[in-house]
């Protein structure tokens, strides 16, 4: 490990990137990501690697989904606006299967919004942003050491799947700065290559797993890349049963292997009577509630999607057949409150804690609503 350094969100973001192998950065300054940018700007010429700023962000996805396609690992950051001109080129890398790793630092919204203000109002697009049936991976950090650790899990997963990963949290996380050791090294995961003849290569054939090797441009091996529904060989098609079975098969590559993507933090939910469940930097205001609650006799604990989509649809389940009452506490105006309440199933009521107006939930709104939700004769002993 590396000695203690008081370490930027954001730039422990950068950091992880550097480490998990990116050496192509492109992107558009924006408020609150632009201390990635600006480290990547510093730090990757002198590894060998290249950072462009490019005219939007528009062209920065699209720069960094083409030189993934000549093999490097490549990742853009942005916020708000940005985002949501990214939407676009996020579908093509799912429909292409070409890895690449998209952080959003979330700031309050829509339009231009409040741009130094934390909000979490992107989580629901970040899964449907982009248009059609498309599969989404999105990671949700809740510290500086883990912006550090799920960046790489970012690029592993981007790898291991070929597909765009989202990495996304808000404006405090991404400006905080914490006291951290960041690893020596870190465990990385590559790509497959092909391995049989240029002749034989078929990029988008439904291989074990449903992951294809994937060549890079200018190894020898010719293949055609579109946004369209395409073959197995990646020419355009209008099959209605080969379009089909590659919609399915971008599904079900990451659909069953859950295992791999999927994460979750159970917080001092053994023997919990209420659950919270949060993201981001709430997480961090709910740890000081739930102290505070069980200080007082009531058992409150956590769940925090570290994985957001695919969502934790198990894990909810299960802490809802186990809690009285789910709080879930996010800030925007309840974007994920429908998705615990389709998982929970009736088993458990949901209760909120919401904010969208630039300021985070602080300890004090949480625990006020925590006691409140408090089973009756439940408290502890």
């Amino acid at each position: 490990m590396a000695e203690p350094a008081l370490v930027q969100g954001n730039a422990a973001c950068a950091l992880g990137a550097i480490a998990a192998g990116c050496r192509f950065f492109a992107g558009y300054p924006i408020t609150p990501s632009s201390e990635i940018a600006e480290t990547m700007a510093r730090r990757l010429p002198a590894l060998g690697g290249a950072y462009v700023q490019m005219e939007d962000e528009i062209a920065s996805l699209g720069a960094c989904i083409g030189a993934s396609a000549a093999g490097a690992k490549t990742m853009t950051a942005t916020s708000g606006p940005g985002f949501s001109l990214m939407q676009e080129h996020i579908g093509f890398a799912a429909m292409a299967e070409l890895p690449v790793v998209v952080v959003n630092v979330m700031r309050g919204g829509p339009s231009t919004g409040l741009p130094t203000s934390p909000a979490q109002g992107d989580v629901m697009q970040a899964r449907w942003g982009t248009h059609g049936d498309h599969p989404a991976i999105v990671l949700a950090p809740a510290s500086v050491r883990e912006i550090h650790d799920l960046t790489v899990r970012a690029f592993n997963l981007a790898e291991r799947f070929r597909t765009p990963v989202i990495l996304t949290y808000d404006e405090v996380m991404g400006h905080v700065r914490e006291r951290v050791e960041l690893p020596d090294s870190v465990e990385l995961v590559e790509r497959v290559r092909p391995s049989c003849p240029p002749g034989e290569y078929r990029p988008y054939a439904n291989a074990p797993g449903g992951v294809p090797p994937l060549a890079a441009f200018g190894d020898g091996y010719r293949f055609h890349v579109t946004g369209l529904a395409h073959d197995e060989t990646g020419y355009p098609t209008n099959d209605t049963r080969k379009a089909g079975a590659l919609i399915e098969r971008l599904h079900t590559k990451i659909e069953e292997h859950l295992d791999e993507v999927e994460e979750v933090e159970r917080y001092l939910l053994d023997d919990a009577e209420v659950c919270v469940f949060a993201y981001g930097i709430v997480a961090a205001a709910a740890r000081d509630a739930i102290h505070e609650a069980r200080a007082r006799g009531v058992r409150v604990g956590m769940l925090r999607p570290v994985t957001m989509w695919p969502f934790p649809d198990a894990a909810v389940a299960e802490a809802a057949q186990a809690v009285g009452t789910i709080v879930v506490a996010e800030m925007n105006r309840g974007q994920l409150v429908r998705e615990v309440e389709r998982a929970a199933a009736g088993a458990a009521g949901i209760d909120t804690v919401l904010r969208a107006d630039g300021e985070p939930i602080l300890p004090d709104a949480l625990l006020e609503r925590l006691l409140a939700a408090a089973p009756v004769g439940g408290r502890a002993t």
